[in-house]
């Protein structure tokens, strides 16, 4: 990793952990908080680590993956803005369960697993936040395992898109940048299956490829 600098309560601010936190409250994470530069395609953590930092994305995009002693990976979420990852080393003293690549350069704000369980411990909103996120992170996994259990590529595609996708001008669209070889590791399938389903897809009028993203039309939901 590059070299750490100082983190500011406006850069604290533009993360839902800490909305409506004072900047009393914000100062004091900031100082035990700092910033560091990933480049693109670096590690930021990897299985079988120690748990040591809580850590907040900044800018940029991380990838989560798991792999086998071939090589082979599986993707199990894209990060990005004002998400957080490494939150459940605060609560047992287990090892990393999966790596964190930087897809492009980000920027990473790192908070000691000491220093924030402090910051939980004096701020039960922060707390209720972390388990919120939790809860959440459980129901994705289930829905990612019913999907692979109960769903074909079809389905599994679609229901990733509309998972990722975000509210633009009134359209949804996937914004965050993702190729098909992702794709296929995020859904237990091959890069030439995702490839056939996506030309299928974009011919039935059912998504559209622009530079700015992937636009889902509403009968997506449907497949």
């Amino acid at each position: 990793m590059t070299k750490s600098t100082a983190v500011s309560v406006i850069a604290l601010k533009t993360f839902p952990l800490f909305h409506g936190l004072s900047d009393d409250v914000l100062a004091n994470v900031a100082r035990v908080s700092m910033m560091r530069r990933i480049p693109r395609g670096q590690s930021v953590v990897n299985a079988g680590d120690r748990s040591d930092y809580v850590y907040f994305v900044l800018t940029g995009s991380l990838k989560v993956i798991v792999s086998d002693e071939d090589g082979r990976e599986v993707i199990l979420s894209i990060l990005g803005q004002g998400e957080l990852f490494g939150e459940m080393g605060m609560f047992d003293e287990q090892p990393r369960s999966a790596s964190v690549v930087a897809v492009v350069p980000a920027d990473l704000i790192l908070i000691a697993k000491q220093d924030f369980r402090v910051i939980m411990r004096d701020n039960f909103e922060v707390a209720w936040r972390i388990m919120c996120n939790l809860a959440i992170r459980l129901r994705n996994a289930d829905r990612k395992i019913e999907s692979l259990a109960l769903m074909d590529v079809y389905g599994r595609v679609a229901r990733l898109l509309i998972e990722m996708a975000e509210d633009v001008g009134g359209e949804s669209v996937v914004v965050r940048k993702i190729s098909k070889q992702d794709i296929a590791k995020m859904i237990g399938a091959s890069r030439e299956m995702v490839s056939r389903v996506m030309k299928d897809l974009g011919q039935q009028g059912l998504i559209e490829e622009r530079p700015q993203g992937i636009v889902l039309r509403e009968r997506l939901s449907e497949v």
